[in-house]
């Protein structure tokens, strides 16, 4: 990583600082940006989510698909962890600490909202991220790819209804209409950008294509910086008045980053899959498309709303909390190929 991924998180804290300071300080501006929107998705957050996100789809080749089939353990490790595992223990999770052994230090009135948050990040897996991790384990670079493309491909349909559904266990009702409309302007038609995009500048040579990868990288990376201003400058008053909440909110998004990267190592090592597949099915288990799951929070339930607060947690926490997984794969790397099955 270079020097700005690498204190990624030093940037997430002061921002969050800044934020929080500039909402108490001149609130006026920031009322007036959360009133730009359109059908309750925010313009100005929202054109910072797609410089977000266009960067890291570009480095997608879709036509890796086809590389499935040469690691379908790992695979099918990976979305069985993604979409069977992970959103249902968020939800118990979520039920337990927020529900719960919380309830009483936590707002009455955004409990439901809290919740929805942790769901809304569950049910995103990692897209950019982990190529990061992947890389940092000495990850099988295909494997990586055709589980990003797989994910991606299967969030656009998945995300919706299964958002829908824990959510509506949860007694939440769900704008269905909204909620779609998330998944075409945070999935679909960056995609679709991507993609093309991606084909103009290859067509002009892998070098071309390697440049614009590097110099979009801070771009992207800014843009999620200042995201988080706006954000917290939106939440300052609630975490100026009870700054426990938001590390109350970490405590299940942390359990379950370990829970699920641990249990999709151990599977992957009984099903024999090697140790460079291992990593990066772990990773991709535990991280999560923040981008996505802050956009849908916002357009759900507002700015100032608990679920949103919940899912720019999990960005905070993120870098941390996945840096520990990553020295946790490979110091056990002896360990598990001792162990895995031929």
């Amino acid at each position: 990583m270079n020097l700005f991924e690498r204190y990624l998180t030093l940037w997430v804290f002061l921002c969050i600082i800044i934020g929080v300071v500039l909402g108490q300080a001149i609130p006026a501006p920031f009322h007036w940006l959360g009133t730009l929107e359109i059908a309750k998705v925010n313009l100005p957050v929202g054109l910072l989510i797609w410089v977000m996100i266009i960067p890291m789809l570009l480095r997608i080749d879709f036509g890796a698909l086809h590389e499935v089939r040469k690691h379908w353990r790992g695979i099918g490790v990976t979305l069985f962890i993604n979409w069977a595992v992970k959103p249902f223990s968020m939800a118990l999770l979520g039920w337990l600490f927020i529900r719960h052994f919380f309830a009483p230090y936590l707002p009455a009135d955004q409990l439901d909202s809290y919740i929805a948050g942790l769901v809304l990040l569950a049910a995103a897996p990692c897209t950019a991220m982990v190529f990061v991790w992947s890389r940092l384990v000495n990850g099988e670079p295909l494997f990586t790819l055709s589980q990003v493309a797989l994910n991606d491909t299967i969030m656009v349909f998945a995300f919706a209804p299964l958002v829908a559904l824990l959510l509506g266990l949860s007694a939440i009702v769900v704008p269905w209409n909204t909620l779609l409309v998330s998944v075409v302007l945070y999935i679909v038609l960056p995609v679709l950008l991507a993609q093309g995009w991606r084909k103009l500048l290859l067509a002009r040579g892998e070098a071309a294509f390697q440049d614009t990868l590097r110099l979009l990288n801070p771009v992207s990376i800014s843009a999620l910086l200042l995201t988080l201003v706006l954000l917290f400058a939106f939440q300052g008053k609630a975490i100026v008045e009870q700054p426990l909440i938001i590390l109350m909110l970490a405590v299940p998004i942390t359990i379950q980053v370990y829970f699920t990267s641990g249990l999709a190592y151990w599977l992957n090592r009984k099903v024999g899959e090697a140790h460079c597949v291992a990593g990066p099915s772990a990773l991709i288990g535990a991280s999560n498309f923040f981008e996505l799951a802050v956009a849908a929070a916002i357009s759900l339930f507002g700015f100032e709303s608990g679920a949103a607060l919940a899912t720019v947690v999990g960005v905070l926490i993120e870098v941390p909390v996945m840096l520990s997984v990553v020295y946790l794969v490979k110091r056990s790397q002896g360990w598990y190929e001792a162990g895995a099955q031929r």
